[in-house]
């Protein structure tokens, strides 16, 4: 990455609260004026603490101002940037007009700024933060989510090989310089310790989102391959408050109730895989030039299933 490119975390800051040559004064603004954009980062707001800004605002008003962008071909109005949870405080307590800062972006810059807003959150519930720095890395490579992903399993998995395959390129500099820029965590972390819980099932998801339960505790409450059981469990671990070895116990118990059921199941699967590799043993397929890039997503698509577990 050029050392030009600004660090996110001061692109943010500078477009928030700076003056520069482009940018408007700072103005009182009609309320109506301003609308959401149509693409935001999928945000949770905690019931609790919004009223105590809401009560904050009736008090004492906005005290930061809301970064907003001119929307094309319609005059007067405007696209929020970011300051969404003081935008909606200030609905709810009825204020007509707020502080905002005007400023003249790209749709690029407007989404980049609106994530790093959000992964600065001091409530941001770790849900929501591993899917806003997908957003950002898919942002920065100009590609697909799913791309990303698969990328950061590449470049996990050529560490752990010791080879520079994939994290020599160009793709994995920008991952890793928006992971120093964004001061979270390291890339490696992210690998092993978030993307997994993008497997979750939904009702966990949404469970974390909302901050009902930790994320330990859904891990382990996701390994109960019984659907039924597993929503009871995730509702008394909830309701109860169940510590994280009370719930170790149960999902050893559940698990251990069908054993000869799964083991039944999962045969067919098995033999697959044993057939599959005698034949790729025999024809040795990886010393086939054109065949070797497919076989390596192959290998990455399998080693990102064993990565889930």
């Amino acid at each position: 990455m050029s050392t030009k490119r600004r660090n996110l975390k001061d692109f943010v800051f500078e477009t928030s609260e700076t003056a520069g040559e482009s940018q408007q004064p700072a103005s009182m603004l009609a309320l109506s004026s301003i609308v959401l954009p149509s693409k935001q980062p999928r945000r949770y707001f905690d019931p609790a603490k919004m009223d105590q800004l809401i009560q904050s605002v009736k008090e004492y008003g906005i005290l930061e101002n809301l970064l907003i962008r001119p929307i094309p071909d319609q005059d007067g109005q405007y696209e929020l940037v970011a300051g969404e949870r003081r935008y909606r405080a200030a609905q709810a307590s009825g204020l007509l007009e707020v502080p905002v800062t005007i400023r003249d972006l790209t749709d690029s810059e407007a989404i980049s700024i609106a994530l790093v807003e959000n992964l600065q959150r001091e409530d941001l519930n770790p849900v929501e933060e591993t899917e806003a720095v997908l957003q950002l890395l898919a942002l920065r490579l100009q590609c697909a989510q799913a791309e990303v992903v698969s990328l950061l399993y590449r470049m996990q998995n050529d560490v752990s090989r010791l080879t520079d395959n994939v994290i020599s390129q160009p793709e994995g500099e920008s991952i890793k310089a928006v992971f120093t820029e964004l001061g979270l965590m390291g890339w490696e972390s992210f690998v092993s310790n978030r993307l997994p819980l993008l497997k979750l099932p939904e009702d966990i998801l949404d469970a974390l989102r909302s901050g009902k339960i930790e994320y330990t505790k859904s891990r382990m409450i996701a390994r109960v391959k019984n659907e039924q059981l597993r929503k009871t469990l995730l509702a008394e671990a909830i309701g109860s408050g169940l510590s994280l070895n009370q719930i170790k116990e149960r999902v050893s118990s559940f698990n251990n109730a069908e054993p000869q059921q799964e083991e039944s199941e999962s045969a067919p699967v098995k033999q697959r895989i044993t057939s599959i590799l005698s034949q790729v043993q025999k024809t040795k397929v990886w010393s086939n030039p054109k065949k070797q890039k497919q076989l390596d997503k192959l290998l990455s698509q399998i080693e990102s299933l064993l990565e889930s577990e």
